[in-house]
């Protein structure tokens, strides 16, 4: 046991295992699609999500993608809780991947910019 705990604190000394404080973060993304990129980024954000789950960095519920128009096109809002707050800022190689192709597809307009962040919180399911 004791030759365990030492490697385990040599390795996190080392940089090579992260330590996690367990504490969920649930955002609210807002994407501003480029003209006719739409279909791409909706598949793009349907994407994110079924990668963030296989790799259980995402809790399952809440979640819910939507799509609005204002004056200036087409929009997605896309809410999410994160396992862990650390888990954007170490994010794997696969979602980092999926992020490129957001901004991508985005573009800021209106007066917004391509992709917003808001830390949330839920209030109400609705039940």
């Amino acid at each position: 046991m004791t030759k365990m705990l030492t490697l385990v604190a040599g390795l996190w000394l080392a940089g090579s295992v992260t330590w996690t404080s367990a504490d969920p973060e649930t955002m609210m993304i807002t994407f501003r699609p480029k003209p006719g990129a739409e279909a791409e980024l909706a598949k793009v954000i349907a994407d994110h999500w079924a990668t963030a789950r296989r790799l259980d960095l995402v809790q399952p519920e809440p979640h819910v993608t939507l799509s609005a128009k204002d004056k200036d096109g087409t929009y997605y809002v896309d809410i999410f809780t994160w396992r862990d707050a650390s888990i954007p800022d170490n994010a794997p190689p696969e979602i980092k991947k999926i992020w490129d192709d957001m901004h991508r597809l985005t573009e800021a307009r209106g007066g917004h910019p391509a992709l917003a962040f808001a830390e949330v919180t839920l209030v109400s399911k609705g039940e």
